[in-house]
This record gives structure tokens, C-alpha cells and sequence, in this order.
């Protein structure tokens, strides 16, 4: 009964110690890499186990940095898009304004055109 209480509590151990490794951030492990350990731990089991505990570990005071997720906000709360759609905006005007203006300026160098022909036209 406690041969089978012992093997238990190293499986159970050493399951703990390994999953911690996989848990473990990339950059916070001590020592190795941490697919290094993960290999140590396969390879020797009870003392890999030992040594990720006692050697591996990160401190207790790391904490890695809180991943933050950013997820698209609504168009009309996204500053940036109201920013953009107003520039869009002024620029659409100010194209039409210019457009606008083309086509004035087109019409009357047609209308001079015409009244200087005209003009030119009986004379000659």
C-alpha cells in the first residue's frame, strides 16, 4: 500500500511539474528555455521535477506583462474614424467646390471665345 501511495505522489508530482513548465511564460524560465525543460522533464522525470522546481521556476515576484486584447469598437466610437470621415468629407467638398469652379471658369472662356469670334467674325 504505500509502494502504490508513493508512485501516486511522484506521477502526481511530476504531472504538476511538467505542466507547470508548459504553463510557464517563454522568457520568465530560469536556467534552460523552456522547451529544454520540457525535454529534461520527459527525459527524467522524478529529478526533472525536481530540478524545474528548484532551479527553473521563475521567481514569484514575475509576473509577465497583461496581455491585452484590442477588439474593433463601433464606427461612431472610434475616434479615429470620425477623424477620417470628417477629413473625407472636407475633401469631397472641397473637390465639388473646385469642380465647380472649373466648370465656371470653362464657361466663360467659351463665352469669351464665342463673343470675340463674333466680334472678330463681321470685322474681317
Amino acid at each position: 500500500m504505500l509502494r502504490v501511495v508513493a508512485i501516486v505522489a511522484v506521477l502526481v508530482f511530476y504531472v504538476y511539474g511538467l505542466v507547470d513548465v508548459i504553463r510557464t511564460d517563454r522568457g520568465a524560465t530560469r536556467g534552460i528555455s523552456k522547451p529544454a525543460w520540457i525535454v529534461v522533464l520527459v527525459v527524467l522525470p522524478l529529478l526533472g521535477a525536481i530540478l524545474w522546481f528548484a532551479f527553473g521556476k521563475p521567481y514569484a515576484r514575475f509576473t509577465p506583462a497583461p496581455r491585452t486584447y484590442s477588439h474593433p469598437t463601433a464606427p461612431d466610437d472610434d475616434p479615429e474614424f470620425l477623424r477620417n470621415l470628417e477629413q473625407r468629407r472636407r475633401n469631397q467638398a472641397e473637390a465639388e467646390r473646385l469642380r465647380k469652379l472649373q466648370q465656371e471658369l470653362k464657361e466663360k472662356e467659351r463665352r469669351m471665345r464665342g463673343e470675340s469670334s463674333a466680334e472678330d467674325g463681321p470685322a474681317a
